[in-house]
């Protein structure tokens, strides 16, 4: 993080607390300088004082295809500062305390960083994280697979964890972005590259030497950035927009997708190539839908760490709520599932949280799309599940009950008990936990 505030103001002087107390901060007393350090090195965010030219620095990283969120900060700046800041393109407006320690620690907060938990133990969960350990420690590029919201970002940031690489992990938003900005962005360039180009710039593949760079739904690369990046792995260099030195490429590259890379590489919207060299390691995370009794862990987490960071009251779910959570398909997966249990927090009036506070963010309740169909949920959650996982479900869950006994669940299923114990042995060799027999 940048911070921009002129010497011996208290929110620089704030600032100077919060780096000297540990936090990652670099400090620039101009704008003209928070430019300089965003051309050596990026940032991943900058907090700028309200009372500087915000109008002016925004128009500056704009012309220079800078992309990364600026905060307007100020101690009890007017309404029409905070208002001004925003117009003129800053993403917030943050408000702080007079006090020069809450400050420092409020500026500690928005950086800082935290080792991935992992919250469940489901297997198929758990071998994606085995895989994804067992290669961290290489310098193998991963792609890590699986749909929106499942955690691909935590799988990858524990990958980097474990490299025990010593610089930090950047991460490069690949969708949304327009081509050219995306590619100063990974590449870097030089000055004159392009109109605003009025110094070098380093990339995010340069900065992130000794470290791991992060690609966030690499999928949406344009074709001339595709190209560039294959050419970079292959070479294991690269060269700067505009430019002719020759940068070594030495950094760990995960990447992203929650989209079948092959099929656009059958409609041509891929390179080959490119997935060859991403895909060396292919680490799928799991949808929250296959993960189990995982689901009601990861709920239970939210609860208690949103209700404290909140300050209302911590309730447990219910035991009937906690089965309209199951019984829900949950199609963006763990982002979906703490956004719910965020609304349910806030609205939960009793001792604990019921049914009728699990709300979608259209505003439709689980509770009324359940009356409206009975069993609609359970069908819903076996949507976009293959047969192969369905039967596997369907077989464990059944032996649980039975408490492992295989002649009874065959009964229950219709199948023998050679073909129960023939199903169990393969789920076994997968790695798959089984009840154990009576």
């Amino acid at each position: 993080m940048i911070l921009v505030g002129a010497p011996g103001g208290e929110f620089r002087r704030a600032a100077e607390l919060a780096r000297d107390a540990g936090a990652a901060v670099a400090m620039a007393d101009t704008p003209a300088q928070a430019l300089d350090l965003l051309r050596a090195g990026g940032g991943d965010m900058v907090m700028i004082d309200v009372d500087t030219d915000i109008a002016g620095f925004m128009a500056s990283i704009r012309a220079e295809r800078f992309t990364l969120p600026v905060l307007a900060c100020g101690i009890q700046a007017s309404a029409e500062r905070a208002v001004a800041a925003i117009r003129a393109g800053a993403r917030d407006y943050v408000p702080l305390p007079p006090q020069r320690e809450l400050i420092a620690a409020a500026i500690a907060s928005v950086i800082e960083r935290k080792a991935p938990v992992r919250i469940g133990d489901h297997p198929a969960l758990a071998r994606a994280v085995s895989l994804a350990t067992a290669v961290a420690p290489t310098a193998a590029p991963v792609l890590v697979t699986g749909e929106k919201g499942s955690g691909k970002e935590v799988l990858a940031r524990t990958i980097h964890e474990a490299s025990g690489r010593p610089n930090p992990m950047y991460v490069v938003e690949c969708a949304g972005v327009a081509p050219d900005v995306l590619e100063s962005e990974l590449f870097g360039h030089e000055a004159g590259a392009f109109p605003g180009a009025v110094a070098r710039r380093i990339g995010r593949l340069e900065k992130a030497a000794g470290g791991t760079i992060f690609l966030r739904e690499v999928g949406s690369l344009a074709p001339a950035t595709q190209a560039r990046l294959a050419e970079a792995l292959q070479e294991q260099r690269f060269t700067r927009i505009g430019g002719s030195e020759i940068v070594p490429f030495q950094a760990r590259l995960i990447a992203s997708t929650g989209t079948e890379l092959e099929a656009a590489v059958n409609a041509g919207s891929f390179r080959a190539d490119l997935l060859v060299r991403l895909g060396l390691v292919r680490v799928e995370v799991p949808p929250l839908r296959a993960r189990g009794g995982d689901l009601v862990q990861l709920a239970q987490h939210f609860a208690e760490r949103l209700a404290e960071s909140d300050g209302v009251p911590a309730r447990p779910f219910s035991e009937a709520a906690l089965v309209l959570l199951s019984r829900y398909a949950w199609p963006g997966n763990i982002r979906e599932l703490e956004d719910c249990t965020h609304r349910a927090v806030l609205l939960a009036q009793g001792p604990a949280i019921e049914p009728h506070d699990l709300v979608r963010s259209d505003g439709t309740r689980l509770l009324d799309l359940e009356l409206a169909e009975p069993g609609g949920l359970q069908i819903e959650s076996l949507v976009g599940r293959t047969v192969e996982e369905v039967e596997r479900e369907l077989i464990l869950h059944t032996l649980t009950r039975c408490h492992g006994n295989r002649t009874s669940a065959s009964n229950i299923l219709g199948i023998s008990v050679r073909t129960m114990r023939n199903k169990l042995r393969t789920f076994i060799e997968a790695g798959i936990a089984v009840a154990p027999a009576p």
